[in-house]
């Protein structure tokens, strides 16, 4: 039972190992324009708020135009206006509370 087990080859280290230690992230001013907004947390918001009753009025920025509407709900992806209307939460770029 006087069997060597082989050596195993270290190699030697000379430098100085940064893994990761530092680093840095740089964004430009045009990926913060170009952010999506979270529709859905805005919606919910304008649900929660302490003006909702039934219908609030809101103003909704779509892809190609910018309406103000009575909105009453929220289902399967669609907001549900006072005049029966189907308006896609996909559609929406941004939706506020109107004045």
């Amino acid at each position: 039972m006087n069997k060597k087990i082989p050596s195993v080859f270290a190699n030697r280290i000379d430098k100085k190992i940064v893994n990761n230690n530092t680093y840095s992230v740089t964004r430009s001013d045009e990926v913060f324009k170009n952010e999506k907004v979270d529709i859905n947390s805005k919606i919910n918001n304008i649900f929660k708020s302490s003006g909702y009753i039934y219908k609030i009025n809101v103003e909704i920025v779509l892809k190609d135009k910018t309406i103000t509407k009575k909105i009453i709900g929220k289902k399967n992806g669609y907001l549900i206006t006072i005049d029966n209307e189907r308006i896609s939460i996909d559609d929406i770029i941004d939706i506020n509370i109107a004045n």
